[in-house]
């Protein structure tokens, strides 16, 4: 049998933290940041949150990783009151690094296609 509840979960947490990072979240290093998946576990009790942002030097992605791990612990607590489940699930913010490998098979492809004509 099928585990959907998971899938439905790990999609209110989605939609639930785009909110508060747009709405609650004052913090100008993660302004911009855009939530592109959520792994959670079969047990809901951890939540693996994928993020992406336009910005893609060095310094900024720290400084956006560093803002999240200050902020978690508020995303974490207002998402437990938005949430109906009975625990609210650790969160853990990765960098969602397939973005940048789209963008740059994206632009091997265009040097391809520039030095054959």
């Amino acid at each position: 049998m099928a585990n959907y509840r998971v899938g439905r979960v790990s999609q209110e947490i989605l939609k639930e933290v785009n909110d508060i990072l747009l709405n609650e979240i004052r913090d100008p290093r993660v302004e911009g940041i855009t939530i592109t998946d959520v792994e959670l576990t079969g047990d809901l009790q951890q939540a693996t949150i994928y993020y992406s942002t336009l910005k893609t030097d060095d310094e900024t992605k720290q400084e956006t990783q560093t803002g999240l791990d200050r902020a978690t612990g508020l995303i974490r607590k207002e998402l437990g009151n938005r949430l109906t489940t009975y625990h609210t699930p650790e969160l853990t913010f990765t960098r969602d690094e397939s973005v940048e490998h789209g963008n740059r098979i994206d632009e091997l492809l265009n040097q391809i296609r520039n030095e054959e004509e």
